[in-house]
């Protein structure tokens, strides 16, 4: 999730309140008509007169609104069922993650615990993933099961989401993340000993990419000795409110609308928790799910499993992070980067636009770009055996040394 999803969470949380607040209404305007309709109702507890009548049309409409707000998934489901497919892996995929190698607990110096998995073979080629805010490392599902034969994947929980926790000083810098990201690569490091240690490859998707952007400015020296190379997926080089679509729109309310709804989430969590929820069950999450990540490639099991991320994670931790990303800017960053870039963008992506991406892959030296078609913000869910392949093909020691400029290529 980027700043400009605020938005859309509010006005969907609203939406499902008003659904909720206009059946209460209307049941409450049945009730008071049915004792003018009927006198005998004040002498009795309850008989309402039903006909074609004011009184039955208000109960029929207070039911209808009560029905659309606690049960209206169902019927959200069988509309997009019509534009997704359905093709549940044999395996459970994406919702079951396969198990992990072992598990490990990395304690921060602002008491934090970081919750980190491995996979694949220990002695392989080391590849560090960090995901997207909002979600954890279930997100890695696909790769988790597609990469393991060939790369020792360490996979972490961002502070505040699946298995770690908040930092106690609230601090959801990008700084942080990345200071994060650098314990996480010792651990990396530190499978196959001092004596066989391997540069890792870092990749991450959306705000997973910027921590990797804000790692290579705090730690320029990891590259080429501790970092072998870097995967940025669907994600920006400054505030994603500048390089969103209807980003001048965006960055003129930043100010005045996108920053006072975050700190009003963070001070109505609890509210805010209960809008997701009841636009969970009334299915216009789905849909903000759909609009905003994916084009139409999509399983209905992957828009709903992407779906439920919004109701696992705290919304003052989102709020929090999204925060953090408003001060994020690696513009001067690009041009030092000196270990071969792989960028994959996403053809339709609205919330870190292609031109992002595009501009990342002219700027680092060493950079090539796959272009995802057509493909929105979660491409690499909805694409995920041709980013599992594009990863691969990059990763492999035949692809490296990258030249100097790839041209983009659609994939």
């Amino acid at each position: 999730m980027i700043p400009t999803l605020i938005l859309a969470m509010w006005l969907s949380g609203l939406f499902s309140f008003a659904l909720t607040g206009g059946a209460i209404y209307l049941g409450y305007q049945w009730y008071e008509r049915s004792l003018q309709y009927d006198p005998v109702l004040r002498e009795m507890l309850f008989r309402p007169e039903f006909g074609n009548n004011e009184p039955t049309w208000l109960f029929a409409l207070a039911v209808l609104l009560l029905v659309i707000s606690f049960s209206g998934g169902p019927i959200t489901q069988l509309i997009l069922r019509l534009f997704t497919k359905s093709e549940p892996a044999a395996d459970g995929l994406p919702y079951t993650s396969p198990r992990p190698r072992r598990t490990q607990q990395l304690l921060r110096p602002d008491g934090t615990e970081l919750h980190v998995e491995f996979y694949g073979q220990e002695n392989a080629q080391p590849m560090v993933l960090t995901h997207g805010w909002g979600l954890d490392n279930n997100e890695w599902n696909y790769l988790k099961r597609d990469l393991s034969a060939r790369f020792n994947l360490i996979v972490w929980d961002e502070p505040g989401l699946g298995k770690s926790q908040r930092p106690v000083d609230r601090n959801f810098s990008l700084d942080v993340f990345a200071r994060n990201l650098e314990a996480v690569l010792s651990l990396a490091e530190s499978v196959n000993g001092d004596n066989d240690k391997r540069p890792a490859y870092l990749l991450g998707h959306s705000i997973g990419g910027m921590t990797i952007l804000t790692f290579c400015k705090l730690f320029p020296e990891a590259l080429g000795t501790r970092v072998k190379g870097l995967i940025l997926t669907h994600t920006t080089y400054t505030n994603p409110v500048r390089t969103a679509a209807g980003a001048g729109f965006f960055t003129a309310i930043e100010p005045f609308i996108i920053k006072p709804l975050m700190w009003l989430t963070i001070s109505f969590s609890p509210l805010v928790w209960l809008m997701n929820w009841s636009s969970y069950l009334n299915g216009s999450m789905h849909v903000s799910t759909k609009l905003s990540g994916f084009t139409g490639n999509e399983s209905w099991e992957q828009l709903d499993f992407m779906t439920r991320f919004q109701l696992a994670a705290s919304p003052g931790v989102i709020a929090r992070g999204m925060l953090g990303m408003m001060d994020y800017d690696a513009t001067d960053v690009l041009k030092t980067i000196s270990v071969p870039t792989l960028v994959v963008a996403a053809s339709n992506d609205i919330l870190t636009t292609p031109e992002a991406s595009e501009r990342i892959r002219q700027e680092i030296p060493h950079a090539e770009l796959v272009m995802l078609s057509p493909a929105g913000h979660l491409g690499l869910i909805e694409h995920h055996e041709r980013y599992a392949e594009a990863v691969t093909r990059f990763a492999t020691p035949a692809a490296i040394p990258m030249p100097e400029r790839a041209p983009g290529v659609a994939v």
